[in-house]
């Protein structure tokens, strides 16, 4: 090394700290000129050993590499920046034209959502204008109906109040005429001559109400009066429910005191309630079924031989209308039709306990041909039309000469869909469903 260059060196040491240096010049063992240069360490008392200084000197490689990643991440912080300043650089040179037109993009479809929205908030208070309006229009129907209901139970009392006056004052029954028609006798029972206006009672609330039947029993069993009401809605696949309301009132005003399930489905409109049980056709099949009502038991099951069902012979109207039973002052009937009748209705005369058939009649009326029948005093009466508002009962078959006859007395389809007509030998009216409608028309018949 030259001796310019040492002595440049002993002035850094020197400055950094190194406070004591010596400067030797001395020719070698081969004569040649030599300069050695000692400094003191200025934080080292003796000199580490071999280990040592090698652990020092990884310790500086360490540093050294870590410095040099710190150097690498910074200069990968820089290249990205400059990527970044690039690309804005660019976005300049092409003009704000391309931000404001991806903005406008933006805003538009904001525009459109909040249109959207709007136009859905109009909907919606639209619909709850118009669910506002349905609202009064059904309170203001139910406050028609209740005040209708409440005019129809002042007429019923009225008219229980005139008829019962009006038996008080029956002239005296003959010398040797009992005062009650026994059981099974036609004796005091003349031809049906007059049918009178139907009188609406209520009207069903909901479309499974649209055909039906109610009834009321003609020999009431405890705990059951008179007065005890039964009603089965028979739109449907599944007819279960009877409901029964224990006073006139309570029918009128639509609040049922019990609802009784079925264990099995009925069908059509032919049910009938007699001493206290309730007499059906199962669905889609030609057994008649007896159900007590007080016990909810199921007491006799009987099939009707060779009877036509589920839409084999029913009433012009339909419905399944195959088997309809029924009841007169002699007892329970069923109205029917078979393959061997080829269609005309056949009765039969029903014990109500065992549900035996005692004893059967094959008719010339074609069941097809009439809307529906009833049984008065043994005779079976056919109306014409279900739907015409100008109806008659246009035949008369009676069981006991063997014989039917035309008739036009005339009867009155107000709501032109009458999907049940029976007869109830207690209150001597007849009572119908006809399209919603629960009605009752009195009668009159003939001397004997």
């Amino acid at each position: 090394m030259p001796a310019t260059q040492l002595l440049l060196l002993a002035c850094l040491v020197w400055g950094l700290g190194a406070r004591t240096a010596q400067l030797r010049k001395a020719n070698d063992r081969s004569g040649r000129c030599q300069y050695t240069f000692s400094v003191a360490s200025p934080n080292e008392s003796s000199c580490p050993e071999q280990g040592q200084a090698m652990s020092a000197i990884q310790d500086l490689q360490r540093d050294s590499s870590a410095q040099r990643a710190d150097l690498e991440s910074t200069k990968a912080r820089l290249r990205s920046l400059e990527s970044l300043v690039h690309q804005l650089t660019l976005d300049e040179a092409a003009g704000p034209s391309a931000t404001q037109e991806g903005l406008q993009r933006e805003l538009g479809a904001l525009r459109r959502e909040r249109e959207q929205l709007e136009s859905q908030n109009r909907e919606l208070e639209a619909s709850y204008s118009n669910l506002l309006r349905d609202k009064s229009a059904l309170e203001e129907e139910k406050r028609r109906l209740r005040e209708e209901n409440e005019d129809l139970a002042r007429r019923l009392d009225s008219s229980s109040q005139e008829v019962a006056r009006l038996r008080r004052g029956q002239c005296p029954q003959a010398r040797g005429t009992p005062q009650d028609v026994p059981s099974g006798s036609r004796e005091g029972c003349g031809e049906l001559v007059w049918v009178g206006e139907p009188l609406t009672l209520r009207r069903a609330e909901t479309i499974t109400g649209k055909y039906g039947v109610w009834m009321r029993d003609p020999k009431p069993a405890y705990p059951y009066t008179q007065e005890t009401t039964w009603r089965i809605d028979t739109v449907g696949t599944d007819i279960r429910q009877v409901f029964e309301y224990d006073l006139s009132s309570q029918f009128l005003q639509g609040y049922p005191s019990k609802v009784h399930v079925l264990p099995r489905p009925l069908e059509s409109t032919g049910a009938v309630v007699y001493r206290g049980s309730l007499y059906f056709q199962g669905a889609e099949s030609r057994t008649v079924i007896r159900y007590e009502l007080n016990t909810e038991t199921v007491k006799a099951e009987k099939e009707i031989p060779g009877a036509g069902y589920h839409g084999q012979f029913p009433y012009s109207w339909g419905g399944y209308t195959d088997i309809d039973l029924a009841v007169d002052e002699t007892g329970l009937w069923v109205i029917y039709s078979t393959q061997e009748a080829k269609g005309a209705i056949v009765l039969s005369k029903l014990n109500p306990e065992s549900l035996e058939l005692e004893r059967t009649w094959e008719t010339n009326i074609r069941k097809q041909s009439v809307a529906n029948a009833f049984i008065i005093c043994g005779r079976l009466y056919t109306i014409s039309s279900y739907s015409a508002p100008d109806a008659t009962i246009n035949f008369v078959y009676d069981t006991g000469t063997g014989r039917s006859r035309a008739l036009t007395v005339p009867f009155k389809n107000r709501y032109k869909y009458s999907s049940m007509v029976d007869y109830n030998p207690l209150e001597k009216k007849l009572f119908a469903w006809d399209n919603f409608n629960m009605v009752t028309y009195d009668l009159r018949l003939s001397e004997m």
